[in-house]
């Protein structure tokens, strides 16, 4: 009986997606436990813990395009399975933090190889999937990374119930092995020839600033991240009288339709005109949501459409930034470049809390007016952005 050989992008796609979910999984328990477990077994305050994190991210940020420098020029896959393995450490390592000095370091350890893990792997696509099928295939990893956060935070949900060290403890025992897997998976992937060096500076993505610029507007865009796990909780509990059961089930509605939609509404960005557009949208849905967000002390059912505007903003931008990221990088420097437009991220886990529950929790129904209106305004900035990089790119 004869067998199809299966093609040789489909199977990286594959293997890619195998860990992607592997370490999702870890992480999904990781985010729902780790600062009750830093708060009750460690004794660190939220004061602490937050500073800590946020010192975390942001030498995560600062690192993250030397790492994927590394990726461009020693090959994106050792580089990933090493960092892979950093991560598995730095989380097995919480277990042993006894002091606020030691959960600091390995913070910054944890952050640091977060982020150049995520350089990394998008080198790694780069690399070993063709241009026109980028976006999609990044849907995918997207969607897979959806449903193992679902499936580790029903895990720690666990942890949570049970309420003891030792079941703390095993959560990071699980994200530690979760890391340890997606490494051993991604040495499954054939290797990605390194690129060679090219003339001019080093890090070259620090000197191109129509690049910084897209960057920047993507990072604007990004504060939406903490809405659905901090503001709109908070605003349920102080300004309207839905039930707190509400959170879950805007999360629930989140993550379900990033699983089932994330990837057709990628399939409609083939280049950079239709992410410039799938941007612009993704602003005046953010719009159309922050200002339904505002009517819902008037009822809960405006809850529920804000968060399907949300979320189908969510994935636009998603699906356009995806394009631009990839679209705007020199083939030879993905690595430093996905490091570099990954700041962006890191930027609205370190500002977007306070900013949005400042200006939404202080500033009410005006306050969600002025986010939206910021959406907007970046989402319609980023088609130009995108046109000058898009000339210094053929340029250089």
């Amino acid at each position: 009986m004869r067998t199809e050989r299966v093609p040789q992008g489909v199977r990286s796609q594959r293997v890619l997606a195998a860990a992607q979910l592997a370490n999702a999984v870890g992480d999904g328990a990781y985010l729902v436990t780790s600062a009750l477990y830093f708060a009750n077994v460690v004794g660190l305050s939220a004061t602490e813990i937050g500073l800590g994190l946020t010192l975390g991210w942001a030498v995560g940020s600062v690192a993250g395009v030397p790492l994927g420098h590394l990726a461009d020029r020693r090959g994106p896959r050792g580089v990933a399975v090493l960092l892979a393995l950093t991560t598995a450490l730095a989380a097995a390592s919480f277990v042993f933090v006894r002091s606020y000095a030691l959960f600091v370091l390995v913070a910054c350890l944890y952050g640091t190889a977060q982020t150049g893990l995520s350089a990394a792997r998008q080198a790694l696509l780069a690399g070993l999937i063709e241009p026109a099928r980028r976006t999609v295939v990044r849907a995918v990893l997207q969607s897979t990374l959806n449903g193992g956060l679902a499936v580790g935070a029903a895990l720690g949900g666990v942890a949570l119930t049970v309420g003891t060290r030792a079941g703390y403890v095993a959560v990071f025992v699980l994200d530690a092995l979760s890391f340890l897997v997606a490494a051993l998976v991604l040495l499954t992937l054939p290797a990605v020839r390194p690129a060679p060096a090219a003339p001019g500076p080093r890090l070259a993505v620090l000197r191109d600033r129509p690049y910084a610029l897209v960057t920047l507007i993507n990072a604007v865009m990004l504060f939406y991240m903490p809405l659905l796990s901090l503001v709109v909780p908070l605003w349920i509990a102080q300004r309207t009288s839905a039930p707190t059961w509400m959170i879950s089930v805007l999360l629930v509605l989140n993550t379900g339709s990033v699983l089932l939609f994330q990837v057709r509404v990628a399939r409609r960005v083939r280049d950079l005109r239709d992410a410039s557009s799938a941007v612009r949208k993704a602003g005046l849905v953010m719009l159309a949501a922050c200002a339904v967000f505002a009517l819902s002390p008037y009822g809960w059912v405006f809850l529920i459409a804000a968060g399907c505007l949300q979320v189908a903003g969510e994935m636009l931008l998603a699906a356009g930034a995806w394009e631009i990221g990839f679209g705007l990088a020199p083939d030879d420097r993905q690595g430093q470049y996905q490091g570099f437009f990954g700041t962006g991220t890191a930027v609205a886990r370190m500002l977007g809390p306070v900013v949005l529950t400042t200006l939404v929790l202080d500033g009410g129904a005006v306050g969600w007016l002025l986010l939206g209106l910021t959406f907007m305004t970046a989402g319609a900035a980023m088609a130009p952005a995108v046109r000058w990089a898009e000339r210094s790119l053929e340029a250089a």
